[in-house]
């Protein structure tokens, strides 16, 4: 990808591994320390990620922009930023949505200055306001773009509906929205839509919150404040489906020479519409592990497609 390309019509990315910094902000991530985020972002620039998903909210104190700063400062040019606006702590310790027009401008300066850079790449809203017309924040998000704040504009976690009100305002360029191997209603109730209009779509939770990276075994139990238990894949029958998933999924990596988590990866990157996957990680491994994910050939999903409805050859 050209990372000084951020015009024209048409995606940007092309079946694009990013890394996601939502992990190694900390905040439900247990364990997590400044070393190993540090090095996790220096590993996948070593491995040829050039693309990187942050946000206003992701930490406490802004630690994911903090990191990324430090990774990319003199050299910022040679990577595409992905921020979002739209969420952000209260003095309390919990998150809230805001997207009114001064909290987004407001969350967007403070979060260049601790990035050290001067524009986004693409600058997206967070989540949806119940409070604000998403008119209201596609506009203040224009606002931005055209005072040189951001190249591109996006969209997170919207229906298909919202995004057209939004693109109604504002030129919608990408959207984010969940998709794994576990959970893929978002492909016609989001994704189609948004790919016939040209926009890049990138897609989170493809491993699930590491469910789906094959390293979580039936009986695993979660330490205190990691959040996952709480996910309905995590528990009862959806769970031991997936850890039929994954099973299969771990004969398929043995023959093929891939791992479970890089079929995981390459099965959301193969999905049509589908651009560029979103993978967080906390520790150098966990992105060495994905970092070449491509789309798989036509025997291999297949395969993966049969395994994930239960179905034979």
């Amino acid at each position: 990808m050209n990372q000084n390309s951020s015009s024209g019509p048409g995606p940007l990315f092309q079946a694009e591994v990013v890394l996601g910094l939502w992990p190694i902000a900390g905040v439900t991530t247990v364990g997590v320390t400044p070393e190993d985020a540090k090095r996790t972002i220096d590993t996948a620039i070593e491995l040829g990620i050039s693309t990187f998903d942050t946000a206003y909210s992701y930490g406490l104190n802004g630690e994911s922009d903090r990191y990324l700063a430090d990774a990319i400062r003199g050299r910022a040019d040679r990577f595409h930023v992905i921020s979002k606006v739209g969420q952000r702590y209260l003095d309390d310790g919990t998150r809230t949505v805001d997207s009114s027009p001064a909290t987004l401008q407001a969350d967007a300066e403070e979060s260049l200055r601790r990035l050290g850079i001067e524009r986004f790449n693409t600058l997206m809203l967070h989540s949806i306001d119940e409070n604000v017309e998403i008119e209201c924040s596609a506009e203040a998000l224009c606002e931005l773009r055209d005072r040189g704040l951001a190249d591109r504009i996006g969209l997170c976690n919207a229906t298909d509906e919202e995004r057209r009100r939004f693109q109604s305002v504002c030129e919608c360029r990408a959207i984010q929205c969940p998709l794994n191997l576990l959970e893929s209603g978002t492909l016609q109730s989001v994704i189609a839509g948004a790919a016939a209009n040209g926009c890049d779509v990138l897609v989170y939770w493809t491993l699930m919150k590491g469910l789906l990276a094959g390293k979580i075994s039936p009986d695993h139990v979660f330490p205190e404040g990691d959040s996952r238990p709480g996910y309905a894949v995590f528990q009862g029958e959806r769970r031991a489906t997936a850890h039929r998933v994954v099973d299969g999924l771990k004969e398929i990596a043995g023959e093929t020479g891939r791992t479970v988590a890089s079929l995981s990866v390459s099965w959301t990157l193969s999905q049509p519409g589908v651009t560029a996957a979103l993978v967080g990680a906390r520790r150098p491994d966990q992105i060495r592990e994905v970092a070449d994910a491509r789309p798989l050939n036509e025997e291999t999903l297949q395969r993966i497609n049969r395994l994930v409805t239960g179905t034979s050859a």
